[in-house]
């Protein structure tokens, strides 16, 4: 990744250092308060660099891990940046409306993903044919709402291992929900949040789209990072294993040789050759 200094300029230009007006502060966000110009918060970037290293560092040890995090951005300026970043590295995302329940009442939120699965797969196999059009029509209304909503966590199997959030104070209901699941989370915090409420807090400006990319595509690198590491270590783990299979097979191999290197080296006993009587006795004498 970039340097500290290259990596501040570009936090620069995309306006991260802007905060919201000094009226709506969160005064808990003082320590990463640089300055006020003309009522606005400035946000210092040092600050910014060092805690969007570590949030990218504990990101990429998770996806190294092989666990899932969750891109969560339902405001208009995050859903296209959100939803592209989280492709790319094949993670689950919300960018619509975020479902009360959707990660403390899962295993419902499943069954609604399995329906919209089945619908997909009646569009597929002809099953769609054989009902009348009325009944087409309002199972595929069903499904594009299902998509629009499900969409981004068809994949998920499981709950997530943490939380990729932009505007904590807008998904405020995905981070109660987090919290109460002791979930890991990572949140962009302006000016008017509580850094308090996330694990990893990002300070930065939450509502610049040139802000937001530049914050969730540099975390969307480390993530890739980290995928592509575990990727590394299961191709050397193939390698030794077969390597281990090898040796265990040549072992196996001179171990017969011997064997039978032994078995023809060794003396073999004498028959016994059946007499006259038949069965190797000795013939009958007259008296």
């Amino acid at each position: 990744m970039e340097n500290n200094t290259s990596l501040q300029q570009q936090l620069l230009e995309a306006g991260v250092h802007f905060g919201h007006l000094r009226k709506k502060w969160n005064p808990k966000m003082l320590p990463y308060i640089y300055a006020e110009k003309k009522g606005i918060h400035i946000i210092d970037l040092n600050k910014t660099v060092e805690c969007l290293q570590e949030t990218a560092a504990a990101l990429k040890s998770i996806a190294k891990s092989g666990k899932k995090i969750m891109f969560v951005g339902t405001k208009k300026q995050a859903k296209e940046i959100v939803t592209e970043c989280a492709r790319r590295v094949n993670m689950p995302f919300v960018t619509e409306r975020w479902l009360g329940g959707m990660l403390t009442n899962f295993n419902t939120v499943r069954k609604s993903v399995k329906k919209m699965q089945s619908i997909e797969k009646m569009l597929t196999d002809g099953t769609f044919d054989n009902i009348t059009k009325k009944e087409r029509l309002q199972l595929a209304r069903d499904r594009d709402k299902m998509e629009k909503v499900l969409g981004g966590i068809a994949q998920l199997g499981r709950v997530p291992a943490a939380l990729f959030i932009v505007d904590i104070g807008h998904e405020h209901i995905a981070l109660a929900e987090a919290k109460k699941l002791g979930i890991s989370t990572f949140g962009v915090v302006d000016t008017n949040c509580d850094p308090n409420k996330v694990d990893y807090p990002v300070p930065g400006n939450d509502d610049a789209t040139k802000s937001i990319a530049i914050i969730t595509n540099y975390i969307t690198a480390a993530i890739s990072e980290g995928l592509a590491e575990r990727q590394a270590e299961k191709a050397d783990e193939g390698e030794e294993n077969e390597e281990g299979a090898e040796k265990i097979r040549f072992s196996v191999d001179e171990d017969e040789e011997k064997r039978s290197g032994d078995r023809r080296g060794k003396p073999q006993p004498k028959r016994r050759v059946a007499g006259p009587g038949g069965g190797g006795r000795r013939p009958a004498t007259k008296r």
